[in-house]
């Protein structure tokens, strides 16, 4: 399997390395039919992701082997191979091809060849929800009249027929004119046949006279006459599903049921992943510390245990966390709550002025906040997509997670618990609830302000049965979001760990660093240390000075004065100055230079951190209001050019980046200060 992300690279060739044409085949069908699934069994998740140019709807492309078609002779030796190519796109969730969101248009414009940059696809697979056939019929009709091979999936068959329905494909393709395959798309077997197919495009068969092209009563006597030759009998209600929903769905004991879940959430997050976390720590600990001895060359034992391992790995200690938050997302996506929870959020949005749909690009924004703000393009309203982009941001984020965790665990003890509640849990879910008001509170404001104001849209959701999630797809989606997580991370917190190292390094003042190292051993002598407490007193004052007289201590100490009240010292200023490459930099950034101060035990390194100038020289940096400080700062601000770029491509603007950017670090600030100050004056 591979996968590699290429925004900029869209074209796909049109031939394989013998001079076979390569056919190109649209996967289009509404939101929820199992579209995916039946791209992901056919490709097996041999993704090339990208965008369509000038837009920023995900496209995914997979390439599909298929049995060459008899008489095939491909290449110089005139023999036919087994298998050939055939490049599958899997095209963003549409109701129709008459378009009333920019997604929408997408899908259309692609299907109808108008998209610049593109061309019309080959052939086109319809993916179908038999238990919902009626309504999707309307999409069928329309991908049928475009003059292209089209072909019919029909899924959730399983589901059909124990509920009670029927449809029958034989009878169906003959109604439609076209090739019809009924499959499961989680059981890889039922594909075979859709792959069969895949294998000559060309040669499907058309309908003699296209379905009529409008919603008028010919179009609805074409659909009874479908419905009448498949013997479609619909499937009876789902009995568990409505008996759920009327709990979920309760305007009052929903939203409390909502709530009991995402506090159970950060509950088993913290409670199952801190002894992984414990295990993960020790190891880079005990790395450290065997690179420092066995190293010989000073300098690259400095690097390796300092740059790599105390920086690289001071965010590798949070993946336990990091993969059990995308296996609980995982998990309520495949069972089919995150629906009811956009359904559910859509009157709470409404008073902010924007449709439940908006929930959707909010909800995405917990994983990441670029793909939550390229979701905005489902909604149909310019004003509601800039809107829900500018307050996106302030939902707290997976970059964030270990950030707070990190904090959390100096602030508050793990085994610390208010009765059966784990203390850290409670926090984290505080903070995420925070997050989560403070966007629905910013995009209420930025709703009223005259740029932005606009009335509501009318809000259609289609609700899925609840199921049983698959095992298989519930982990693949948990380990793809968590590589994707530690790709995106890892490049970039390698390299400021380098950058970082050297700027801590230099410059190197030698002599200086070693006439404090004859100091510090000289004063530990004649306060009765041995020689080897006189030696390691040496070398922590030594590195403390390399430290503070550094480049880092220069650009940190430049910028010291703006978060001075915030009680911030120049380490955790260059930390937020290094952040704005991701977030998680500011722990790789505080792990590097407490790695810096103690290779053996960074962890005590960083929270017995003291002030090296200033009024509190000599006091701990991290007591409680600098830490709630820090907290509530991260809660706010914008410390990702990622999603400020997101931003500037969403709404074609720098305007409105700038905009998020100042607002959200005055936010952040005057939380931090506020937060600062409160908690200084609780604790004493």
């Amino acid at each position: 399997m591979s996968d590699c992300h290429d925004p900029g690279g869209t074209d796909l060739p049109d031939a394989d390395s013998t001079g076979a044409p390569i056919e190109r085949v649209a996967l289009i069908g509404s939101p929820n039919a199992g579209k995916t699934s039946v791209f992901n069994g056919l490709t097996g998740l041999r993704l090339k992701t990208g965008n369509y140019p000038g837009v920023t709807v995900a496209r995914s492309v997979g390439r599909c082997k298929v049995p060459t078609p008899a008489g095939a002779v491909h290449g110089d030796s005139g023999k036919a191979k087994a298998h050939t190519t055939v490049y599958l796109e899997d095209l963003p969730g549409a109701y129709s091809l008459n378009p009333i969101s920019p997604d929408e248009q997408i899908v259309a414009d692609l299907m109808a060849g108008r998209l610049a940059g593109t061309t019309a696809p080959d052939a086109a697979l319809v993916v179908v929800d038999c238990t919902v056939l009626q309504r999707s019929l309307s999409l069928v009709s329309e991908t049928l009249n475009l003059g292209i091979p089209v072909a019919v999936v029909l899924t959730m068959t399983d589901e059909m027929e124990r509920r009670g329905g029927h449809v029958d494909p034989q009878g169906l393709s003959d109604a439609l004119g076209v090739p019809v395959r009924a499959v499961i798309g989680t059981r890889k077997s039922t594909l075979e046949s859709v792959r069969e197919l895949l294998a000559d495009p060309a040669s499907w068969s058309r309908p003699a006279v296209g379905p009529p092209d409008d919603a008028g009563p010919q179009h609805a006597d074409w659909v009874a006459s479908v419905l009448e030759l498949s013997g479609y009998r619909a499937p009876a209600p789902h009995g568990g599903t409505a008996m759920v929903d009327r709990l979920l769905l309760h305007p009052v004991a929903g939203l409390l049921a909502f709530l009991v879940f995402m506090f159970l959430f950060f509950q088993v997050l913290f409670t199952v992943a801190a002894p992984f976390q414990d295990w993960i720590e020790q190891f880079f600990g005990w790395a450290g510390t065997m690179v420092a001895d066995h190293v010989s060359q000073p300098i690259l034992a400095d690097f390796l245990s300092t740059a790599l391992i105390g920086g690289v790995g001071g965010v590798l200690v949070f993946v336990p966390q990091i993969l059990l938050m995308f296996l609980l997302i995982s998990l309520m996506e495949n069972v089919g709550y995150m629906s009811r929870a956009a359904f559910l959020t859509d009157r709470v949005m409404s008073r902010a002025g924007l449709e439940g749909r908006a929930f959707v690009a909010l909800l995405s924004s917990f994983a990441c906040a670029v793909p939550g703000i390229m979701a905005t393009r489902t909604l149909p309203s310019s004003k509601d997509r800039i809107a829900t982009a500018m307050s996106a941001p302030l939902i707290t984020c997976s970059a964030r997670l270990p950030v707070f965790v990190l904090l959390t665990g100096m602030l508050i003890p793990s085994d610390s618990r208010f009765g059966p509640v784990q203390t850290q849990g409670a926090v984290m879910f505080g903070l995420y609830l925070l997050g989560a008001v403070s966007a629905m509170t910013a995009a209420t404001v930025l709703k009223r302000t005259k740029s932005l104001r606009s009335g509501l849209m009318p809000f259609y959701m289609e609700m899925p049965p609840y199921r049983m999630p698959s095992l298989k797809s519930v982990v693949m989606m948990m380990w793809d979001s968590t590589r994707m997580f530690l790709r995106k991370v890892g490049k970039i917190i390698l390299l400021t760990s380098i950058v970082l190292w050297l700027l801590l390094s230099l410059p190197a003042h030698t002599e200086q660093a070693d006439q404090v190292r004859t100091d510090a051993v000289a004063a530990a002598v004649a306060d009765g240390a041995t020689a080897d407490e006189a030696d390691a007193a040496g070398e922590a004052a030594s590195r403390s000075y390399v430290m503070d007289n550094s480049f880092a201590a220069s650009i940190g100490k430049f910028v010291e004065p703006v978060f001075a009240p915030l009680g911030f010292d120049w380490r955790i200023d260059t930390g937020i100055l290094g952040s704005f490459s991701a977030r998680e930099v500011v722990v790789s950034t505080l792990g590097q230079i407490a790695a810096a101060e103690d290779p053996e035990d960074p962890g005590t390194a960083l929270s017995e951190m003291t002030y090296t100038q200033g009024p509190h020289e000599g006091e701990k940096v991290f007591t409680p209001p600098t830490i709630v400080a820090m907290l509530l700062f991260f809660v706010y601000a914008l410390q990702c050019m990622s999603t400020v770029g997101a931003i500037r491509r969403e709404t074609n603007s720098w305007r409105w980046p700038v905009i998020a950017w100042t607002y959200m670090f005055v936010l952040a600030w005057v939380a931090g200060y506020l937060g600062h100050v409160i908690t200084a004056a609780v604790t004493g």
